[in-house]
């Protein structure tokens, strides 16, 4: 009786296998970082450890799933001697990270009525304080710039100041495939609440503080032009 033949059945080669079932990878988005530098340093920053920040380090870790292409850090020169001191050296260690630009504008002083109920003081008070200027106007201006540039796919604005709505919503009218992501610089509900800025970004969320610790510069940098960036000691 003859015996029946059973073809061996086919397998196509490994390689083949597995290119076949590896998924697709995900294309990075290109994005660029805006961080309104007051509203970062009293929403996180001020009165905790972790003031020598290297912005580089904690954003591409933050976004590690993007391409990031420039971190914009937007500031002024604080008045007071300490603090000023303190800042420049901030400043100067900010410049040994090559994503990072400083955008610098300017403290105007301004004459401003006490309005405090129940003042033990009687009359008319008046004191000097200092507004920061520009800031709000600067962040606008480059993201409209980079935007029009095709600089980047994501706009990732740290900031919970309301007085950049108008700058998103220009974006997103006349460039809509660009991305806004907002991060609230907030410790506390109340400072992180920025309901319209929110509202306004294609997504948004309360900057998380947890690579803070693990992202700051080490007490000396050297800048490579002879000088070194250190580590304020109050800080």
């Amino acid at each position: 009786m003859a015996g029946s033949f059973f073809a061996p059945k086919w397998t196509p080669p490994r390689d083949r296998v597995m290119s076949q079932v590896q998924p697709q990878q995900q294309v990075k988005k290109r994005s660029i970082i805006y961080i309104d530098g007051f509203n970062f340093y009293y929403g996180v920053m001020k009165g905790g450890p972790y003031k020598w920040l290297n912005l580089e380090r904690f954003f591409c870790r933050l976004r590690d799933n993007d391409l990031v292409q420039r971190i914009r850090y937007f500031t002024a020169e604080v008045n007071g001697p300490v603090h000023l001191a303190n800042q420049r050296e901030y400043l100067l260690a900010l410049t040994t990270l090559p994503m990072v630009d400083v955008i610098l504008g300017k403290f105007k002083s301004k004459q401003v009525e006490c309005r405090v109920i129940g003042c033990p003081n009687p009359g008319r008070r008046i004191f000097t304080t200092s507004e920061e200027k520009r800031t709000d106007v600067n962040i606008a201006l480059w993201m409209l710039h980079d935007a029009q540039r095709d600089l980047c796919d994501r706009m990732i604005l740290v900031s919970g100041d309301s007085d950049l709505l108008p700058a998103i919503t220009m974006v997103k009218d006349h460039w809509p495939e660009k991305e806004i992501v907002v991060y609230i610089p907030a410790k506390n509900a109340s400072r992180g609440a920025a309901l319209e800025l929110r509202a306004v970004a294609h997504r948004n969320k309360t900057l998380p503080l947890d690579l803070l610790k693990k992202s700051q510069f080490p007490p000396s940098v050297p800048t490579g032009s002879g000088r070194i960036a250190t580590r304020p000691s109050s800080w």
